[in-house]
């Protein structure tokens, strides 16, 4: 079965998503432009009218996979990161950055021929509005370009990420069947202040593809002081702060903790556990204390609950 022929445009997460999408279109950079999966679901977008697909590598490897699979490239830009004309402005850029002087020994035109340092590098450059990658490669070769090429947001030096699962059909599973996990991918043990930090960029996401006001929950194993412990007191600390730079910011989020994870999601547990909180059993956006137990939570809402996943997003 083709990637492009699983996808359900009318998914309760996917059809806002895609109609907000068609009101503004985005410029995607897919830095594997030769797979077959990636160009079904760059044609689908074209279709859908959601996305201007910029598709890197080969031309002639590009087009020879979409003639095979019978896949159009119309309204598809094809870029050969060595023939671009930016090759030669991002070497030089590149150049005088400080990520050289962290790979002194590497050949700059070598590393920025990389169709993903090449695409992070429009990103960078506000040439295109996000990028896809980790299909063929493993997404760490992603996630480490994009450290090297892309400026982290003003009061962020780190990167986090986010994965977005879907099942509509499963109770409890956030607000209509959506659920934002944080932080995946990235950092094996966050401190107060990069989990305060990771839980305001997965809330702004969450109420960007969402359109409604989300609900963190900082999660533990103890609920507001029931267990206090290093790691409770650390997720208790984070939502402290992260409510502090969301209200000194005017965001309009919720953000509560510590507090377990039935407290968080399911709204019974909520009441009868008699601890007050901002969340109320209705949460979207769940933040791990550790990547351990989001990495693994990760893995068993998609393959036992059967979560639809969508991401990583790089926050």
């Amino acid at each position: 079965m083709s990637a492009a022929s699983t996808i359900d445009p009318e998914q309760p997460f996917l059809k806002p998503l895609i109609e907000r999408l068609k009101r503004h279109p985005k410029r995607i950079v897919f830095a594997e432009g030769d797979d077959p999966r990636v160009l079904e679901a760059a044609a689908l977008l074209v279709k859908l009218e959601a996305v201007a697909p910029i598709l890197l590598g080969k031309r002639s490897a590009i087009r020879e996979t979409a003639k095979k699979h019978g896949i159009s490239t119309d309204l598809m830009m094809l870029i050969n990161p060595e023939k671009s004309s930016d090759f030669e402005l991002f070497c030089s850029r590149f150049k005088h950055s400080e990520e050289l002087r962290k790979h002194a020994t590497s050949n700059i035109a070598e590393m920025v021929a990389h169709p993903d340092r090449f695409g992070a590098l429009m990103v960078q450059y506000g040439q295109a509005d996000a990028i896809i990658g980790g299909n063929q490669s493993l997404p760490s070769t992603l996630f480490r370009a994009l450290r090297q090429m892309v400026a982290p947001l003003p009061g962020m030096n780190f990167m986090s990420s986010a994965l977005v699962l879907s099942s509509p059909d499963m109770p409890h599973f956030g607000h209509e069947g959506v659920l934002f996990l944080a932080d995946t991918a990235f950092i094996p043990d966050p401190t107060v202040e990069e989990l305060a930090r990771i839980a305001i960029e997965t809330g702004k996401l969450a109420a960007t593809l969402l359109g409604h006001k989300p609900k963190v929950a900082m999660l533990s194993f103890s609920t507001k002081g029931s267990f206090p412990d290093k790691s409770s007191n650390k997720m208790a600390a984070a939502a402290t702060l992260a409510r502090e730079i969301a209200d000194h910011h005017h965001m309009d989020i919720d953000i509560d903790g510590e507090i377990q994870a039935d407290v968080a999601l399911v709204p019974e547990m909520s009441e009868e556990k008699g601890r007050p909180n901002l969340i109320h059993g209705d949460a979207d956006v769940l933040i791990f204390p550790d990547l351990n137990s989001g990495h693994i939570s990760a893995k068993l809402l998609e393959h036992v609950a059967g979560g639809t996943p969508y991401g990583r997003f790089v926050l």
